[in-house]
């Protein structure tokens, strides 16, 4: 029996049936970079990105978790004026998924296995986890490294 060669690009493997369930978005996961070119106002990308937030509150809510905010909390010296700030923008906060931490490991796993060079962090694959397993399309402009890591994944990009 020939052994079969590893891909040159593998995927996080999604054991579980549940992970590929092809259904609607039922909302959309915002990364936090979209966040940051809204808040910082951002010359290339604030207005994309604020397009795009408009688009996905029309079709349900706007989901962001822990990471996301701890990831956009440096900006701010206070919490309180990172709540402020957030005020403005319809965002629902959802718990991390219980059912996300051992895809993400899965994916983090094949990034470390496949030469990454520890710019993508474990966070990055939680966020991807998490949409995938609360049936979120995920807003983000970093489309590639969760295409890669999640390819069932609804993506959207500024």
């Amino acid at each position: 029996m020939a052994r079969q060669s590893t891909p040159v690009f593998p995927k996080a493997r999604e054991p579980d049936p549940r992970y590929l369930v092809g259904a609607m978005p039922r909302g959309t996961l915002v990364d936090s970079c979209v966040l940051i070119d809204v808040l910082a106002n951002d010359a290339i990308w604030a207005d994309c990105s604020l397009v795009q937030l408009e688009r996905c509150a029309a079709l349900g809510p706007l989901v962001i978790n822990p990471l996301i905010l701890a990831e956009i909390s440096p900006r701010f010296e206070r919490a309180a004026d990172l709540e402020a700030a957030l005020a403005g923008l319809p965002l629902v906060k959802a718990a991390l998924p219980w059912d996300a931490a051992f895809l993400a490991g899965q994916a983090f796993k094949v990034y470390r296995q496949s030469a990454g060079l520890k710019t993508s962090p474990m966070p990055d694959f939680y966020i991807g986890a998490h949409a995938l397993v609360a049936q979120l399309q995920l807003l983000t402009r970093d489309t590639a490294r969760y295409r890669s890591y999640f390819p069932t994944l609804a993506l959207v990009a500024p």
